[in-house]
């Protein structure tokens, strides 16, 4: 059967359009769209089960985006010539996501479900992650799932001080902004993205403009949907309640739960006075009302214990530690703790400590990306580490979580722009979270810029980041600086944001309300700016400006360039060369052809190792300019001249000729020179009759008072005028010179 298709078309406004179809393909999902910008296409499926596991309290959703190698016309990379394991990449565009997604599914909806999203075809000109959100939103909106209203994300970037959605990878290298926005029609979600120092304002701005573009997208999916007609929402048996034993619990927990969050404690003893008041309320009932509805006791409690601690926020200005809210936890920092790295740091902010430390290598440990839709290398790269002591938890640890992997990006985006351009090293910046109550992901920028600093890498300025809360009833409102875990927990906005003396280099918002007013927010980013200078002054009174130098036990690399004629007697046959030459030095010699040049790095901890393998470069390279003077070294001495050695190039070896030693006549090389002198030549370039380099000594010397020109010598030290010889050059001096005297040709042997 022909499919029926139904297309809406969104216009972007400079000639540029997307797609968004259903009907044609995965028609058994719940719901599919393909979602098409220039030849980028991605299908997005969304399926949800039609039960729920009666023991899950949460909404078990899944987000998966993949790119397909195959969307590119590239094979997967490794042994096995398959995708496997997802990206960072592709983690980070579930996440985007997810984030804007999960907040819109019913509180009390728990039934198992997946979306779906992968890229089926690509263009180099089309980012595909911009368009993830659209087409989870659209397959959701065209399936029976329960879901609040449509939202979509856009891309946004300044180039040449104008906004432009949806950009191209090419356009995302002028730019100097970059962010992701996922909105509904009424209000902003999420915002992610990296700026190179932009202010407050122009970030607001670029927020706004991308809001604009979502709202069209919005309505395209509208138009989708009314074509298709709209699916009546299915229903999903709702939680359990039970109102009488939620009064009770009220009545009996918020205000023993407000005056906890009025004693100003730390965060364990302040859970385990929360975790009383919940045994308490347990003992309010019988164990046959516990068997029953046991299981609801805890989630009434959190109820009443959110409710308190927001309260005494909105009505007293009072946090749980006792801070107002504009104010920073105290703050320690240190510099240089671990002796064996090549830079390290602690940043302590109240109950959150992260230690980081510094790699330094060559471009060798640069970190590839190898995707279906980027190919290249990061030279600077962060990876950020959440154990569970950090939170005082025993859990299993199953590889790197897609939280770990979304902090780590955000710090290092707010750090790769400070990296100077002419950085020679490859950067490493890794950070262990030691102790978590909030902000753990600042505090990781915090700890990375000292660390960078203290390992001698010259960052242009330092960078801090703050975590910015929000607690509002619809009517009052609070912005927090630096949250707590639990303000986060039970705030409604959780609003990331770094940067210099100079502005924002990168940020991470999600809110959980509706209609978060750009008023709000604009007094959030205000707020963040005070409280990132307050922490840049911490950093800065402990390290004020980078070490000059990296420290002994640090590589120190070098980076020279050599004609790519070159680049093959470098490495030597097989790697002979290199390999002995790193070996001899202690070094790492790492060679790489740009633009017909050898672009060599030399990465070691002793200088005397560099130099070597400088000179043996200077040597192989080395090619004299004719009328140039050198300086030389005798290495050995022959009956018909002296081999010298440039001292400028060790290994390069040329002969001087006895008759370019001197003016007057020599018989002897050891009247004028011997092993181990050092003087000047002159370089003549080819000698035609030898077809070899020619160097004079004599050249640089005066020429003596009436010098007449003697016979040259030849090479065995007698004249060589021909005497003796037919004009052919045979011998004609007498004798019995004929064939006649020699033995038979078949009885030589």
């Amino acid at each position: 059967m022909i499919p029926e298709v139904k297309k809406e078309i969104i216009d972007l406004g400079d000639g540029r359009t997307i797609s968004i179809e259903t009907g044609k393909l995965a028609k058994q999902a719940d719901g599919s769209v393909v979602v098409q910008m220039g030849d980028a296409m991605l299908l997005a499926t969304v399926v949800s089960a039609r039960t729920s596991n009666p023991d899950i309290d949460f909404l078990p959703l899944t987000v998966d985006y993949r790119e397909k190698f195959a969307a590119a016309g590239r094979f997967p990379g490794g042994f096995f010539k398959r995708e496997a394991r997802p990206s960072d990449q592709e983690v980070l565009t579930m996440r985007l996501v997810d984030r804007v997604l999960r907040p819109l599914f019913p509180k009390d909806y728990h039934a198992e479900t997946q979306v779906m999203i992968q890229l089926m075809s690509h263009d180099d000109e089309v980012m595909p992650d911009a368009l993830a959100g659209l087409a989870a939103s659209a397959c959701i909106q065209l399936s029976d799932i329960p879901f609040e209203y449509p939202i979509s994300e856009a891309r946004v970037a300044r180039i040449n001080g104008e906004f432009v959605i949806n950009p191209s990878r090419t356009q995302l290298d002028e730019a100097d902004m970059d962010i992701m926005v996922g909105a509904s029609e009424d209000s902003v979600a999420m915002v992610e993205g990296e700026m190179k120092e932009v202010s407050e304002k122009e970030m607001a701005d670029a927020i706004r403009f991308a809001h604009e573009a979502i709202k069209v997208q919005i309505e395209a999916q509208k138009r989708l949907v009314a074509q298709v007609g709209k699916k009546e929402t299915r229903e999903y048996e709702p939680e359990k309640e039970n109102a009488e034993m939620q009064e009770k619990i009220q009545a009996y927990a918020y205000d023993k739960c407000y005056a906890i969050a009025k004693e100003d404690t730390s965060k364990q003893e302040r859970g385990e006075k929360f975790a009383a008041v919940m045994e308490e309320c347990q003992a309010l009932f019988s164990e046959e009302e516990l068997e029953e509805n046991g299981d609801l006791v805890g989630k009434y409690f959190s109820k009443s214990q959110k409710e308190a601690v927001r309260n005494l926020i909105l009505d007293s200005n009072i946090r749980l530690d006792g801070r107002t809210t504009s104010e920073i936890r105290p703050i320690w920092c240190e510099v240089d703790y671990l002796p064996s790295t090549h830079g390290s740091s602690i940043f302590t902010r109240g109950e959150t400590q992260a230690l980081a430390t510094v790699t330094l290598g060559t471009s060798k440990q640069a970190n590839v990306i190898d995707l279906p839709t980027e190919q290249g290398e990061e030279k600077f790269y962060l990876h950020y580490n959440f154990p569970p002591f950090s939170t005082g938890e025993a859990r299993p640890l199953r590889g790197t979580s897609r939280r770990e992997v979304g902090h780590g990006n955000l710090a290092q985006r707010a750090l790769k722009g400070m990296i100077p351009a002419d950085c020679p090293y490859t950067v490493r910046v890794v950070s262990e979270v030691l102790e978590s109550n909030g902000s753990s992901s600042m505090a990781t920028v915090c700890a990375g810029t000292m660390a960078l600093m203290d390992a001698g890498v010259q960052l242009t300025r330092p960078v801090s980041g703050i975590a910015m809360g929000l607690i509002t009833d619809g009517e009052k409102y609070a912005v927090l600086s630096d949250i707590l875990g639990d303000e986060d927990h039970l705030g409604d906005m959780d609003f990331k944001v770094t940067g210099t003396e100079a502005g924002i280099t990168a940020c991470q918002m999600d809110i959980k309300i509706k209609g978060l007013s750009y008023e709000i927010l604009e007094k959030a980013l205000d707020q963040a700016r005070d409280g990132r200078m307050h922490i840049l002054g911490k950093i800065t009174d402990t390290i004020s400006t980078a070490k000059e130098n990296v420290k002994a036990h640090a590589p120190k690399i070098i980076k020279t360039s050599i004609p790519s004629d070159f680049i093959g007697a470098l490495i030597g046959p097989g790697g002979k060369v290199i390999q002995e030459l790193q070996k001899e030095t202690n070094t790492e010699i790492v060679i790489e052809e740009v633009d017909n040049k050898g672009i060599v790095e030399i990465l070691g901890t002793d200088q005397s190792g560099i130099d070597k393998v400088l000179a043996k470069i200077a040597a192989i390279t080395f090619k004299p300019e004719v009328g140039e003077t050198y300086k030389v070294k005798v290495i050995k001495v022959l009956e018909f001249g002296a081999v010298v050695e440039y001292m400028n190039a060790p290994g390069n070896e040329v002969l001087l000729h006895i008759s370019e030693l001197a003016w007057d006549r020599t018989d002897n090389v050891t009247d004028v020179v011997n092993i181990g002198d050092e003087f000047e030549v002159k370089y003549f370039g080819i000698d035609p009759k030898t077809r070899k380099d020619k160097v004079s000594r004599k050249a640089l010397l005066p020429k003596p008072e009436g010098y007449k020109e003697r016979p040259p010598r030849n090479s065995g030290g007698r004249d060589n005028n021909n005497r003796g010889r037919d004009n052919r050059g045979r011998d004609n001096r007498g004798g019995d010179r004929d064939r006649g005297d020699r033995k038979p040709r078949q009885n030589r042997d």
